[in-house]
């Protein structure tokens, strides 16, 4: 069983489009919390077929590398100020079944920041999907001491926007999958990335692997635990 979650989308309308329209439903798509018209295209990627993920901007390393905008949740923020952003950034849609982080990387290493952010996202029903932030954080030890539903991409596929780097990548999956039962790769709504992950997931079924979306996915790997 092999997921893909492909994420960036909602500010870009043609690569949005693209993404909605030209992927299997079985790509769980993730959408920007800052993007206008977030509802709607939220309500079309589900008319498509395709679950859907909202994007939490997190603190990374580098702030001024990386612009997360206003409603980020800080590592040194106070509970309540974190889950008052929390709150606003969840507002902003609905029909999304879990959450998944933009960025960070040092959000993901204090327990304390994410214990009452992830007992919110429990509260609500939520799960939480990482990408990037790697497989053991302090933020998926709180999620799990909470009870929240939570597992991690496995790769990357589009680091280098390279058709050859991005089909390595999810031939990387496969292997992934046949040893480990199931695999999740997260990649960013570039052209290159929809193209190359739907003329792979045309034939995925004929080398024996299953596309399924992520929630299928958390929902096998806590079956095994």
């Amino acid at each position: 069983m092999v997921a893909i979650v492909i994420g960036g989308l909602g500010f870009n309308a043609r690569t949005t489009t693209q993404a909605i329209d030209e992927l299997p439903p079985e790509v769980t798509l993730s959408f920007v919390p800052y993007a206008d018209n977030l509802q709607a295209w939220i309500d079309r990627a589900r008319a498509a077929g395709h679950e859907v993920l909202l994007e939490l901007p997190m603190e990374p390393f580098d702030p001024d590398a990386d612009d997360t905008g206003p409603q980020t949740l800080l590592a040194a923020a106070s509970s309540q100020q974190n889950v008052t952003r929390l709150e606003q950034l969840l507002s902003r849609g609905a029909g999304y079944f879990g959450v998944t982080n933009y960025q960070g990387a040092r959000f993901a290493t204090s327990a304390q920041a994410s214990a009452p952010v992830v007992e919110a996202l429990r509260r609500r029903g939520l799960v939480f999907v990482s990408s990037g932030i790697g497989q053991r954080t302090a933020l998926s030890v709180e999620a799990q001491r909470a009870g929240l539903p939570v597992t991690a991409a496995d790769r990357l596929i589009d680091v280098r926007q390279e058709a050859d780097a991005i089909d390595d990548q999810l031939l990387n999956l496969e292997a992934l999958a046949l040893q480990n039962h199931s695999a999740i790769g997260a990649g960013f709504a570039y052209p290159v990335t929809i193209a190359q992950v739907g003329r792979w997931a045309g034939d995925i079924a004929s080398r024996g692997y299953q596309l399924a979306p992520a929630s299928a996915v958390l929902n096998a790997r806590a079956a095994r635990r």
